[in-house]
């Protein structure tokens, strides 16, 4: 579905199956990779621009979307471009913005919450690798879909950054590291739940042009995963509603009460010391 838009040679990739490619090739492909994380993050992080979309509706993109197999309605090629900015927001706020609609966010898809163990573990992951998240028009959560693939693209410029140094022996090791790193977020995150959620929208989306992006996000991750060899469940698996997960809470069942009184300990000391204690859902 993709050899067209990242420009893959099905002959030069034969050519060089059984060898290591150069310094050269790897920036090649990281590089057209990064553009499609791009593409994606830009789809989903937030409405489209004018901008954005006049690039998209440009002949030689339309061009390589339909050589990818994308097949974008009249709804996205033959209306002016302030209707197609105007009609995709309205559509944008109701597919993921909405009460009743599927917010591209990690947590929610996972849980049916905001906020819970992979916000929290993404933003680690931003922190330990040198990356700030900073707040735009609205706020912004790290396990959001356009994040996440933000992410990753410059994580794969930081790749193809380090094959630029002279000292190979060294650039090819922390090529290797980031390639590393890049494997472990896809399993611990986007590939948990991007497949199964991009299935859900091209369902869901009434206008073309979200029911084409979800198409390309699904290839795309389907594709990414078995390029890097890895095995992923699908834990989204495209559902309408995610059951909400238990919110847990750990406190000290001993520690005073607000009221500055400490309660009286249970018949048996320190049974209920640091156990966690499931705070249920009471709406």
């Amino acid at each position: 579905m993709l050899k067209a838009l990242l420009a893959i040679d099905d002959e030069e990739v034969a050519g060089v199956a059984a060898m290591e490619l150069s310094a050269e090739d790897l920036q090649a492909e990281c590089r057209a990779r990064v553009d499609v994380y791009r593409l994606l993050a830009g789809v989903f992080v937030e409405e489209p621009s004018p901008v954005f979309l006049a690039a998209l509706r440009s002949p030689q993109a339309l061009q390589q979307f339909a050589e990818s197999g994308l097949s974008f309605d009249a709804d996205f090629t033959d209306v002016t471009l302030d209707t197609l900015v105007e009609t995709l927001a309205c559509e944008y706020t109701t597919l993921f913005a909405n009460s009743g609609g599927f917010p591209p966010v990690e947590s929610v898809r996972l849980t049916g919450r905001y906020k819970q163990d992979p916000h929290f573990e993404i933003a680690e992951t931003y922190r330990r690798l040198g990356f700030v998240l900073r707040k735009g028009r609205f706020e912004v959560f790290p396990d959001q879909l356009g994040i996440e693939l933000m992410f990753i693209a410059e994580m794969l410029e930081r790749a193809a950054t380090a094959l630029d140094a002279d000292n190979e022996p060294k650039s090819r090791r922390e090529y290797r590291r980031l390639e590393r790193e890049i494997k472990r977020f896809w399993t611990l995150h986007p590939g948990r739940w991007v497949r199964g959620y991009s299935r859900l929208i091209e369902r869901a989306a009434e206008h073309s042009f979200y029911r084409e992006m979800a198409r390309l996000l699904g290839g795309f991750a389907a594709e990414e995963i078995a390029a890097m060899g890895l095995r992923i469940e699908d834990s989204d698996k495209g559902q309408v509603v995610v059951p909400k997960a238990e919110v847990r809470i750990e406190f000290d069942a001993n520690e005073p009460v607000c009221t500055g009184h400490a309660p009286e300990r249970a018949s048996n000391p320190g049974a209920d010391h640091g156990r966690v204690h499931p705070l249920r859902d009471l709406r």
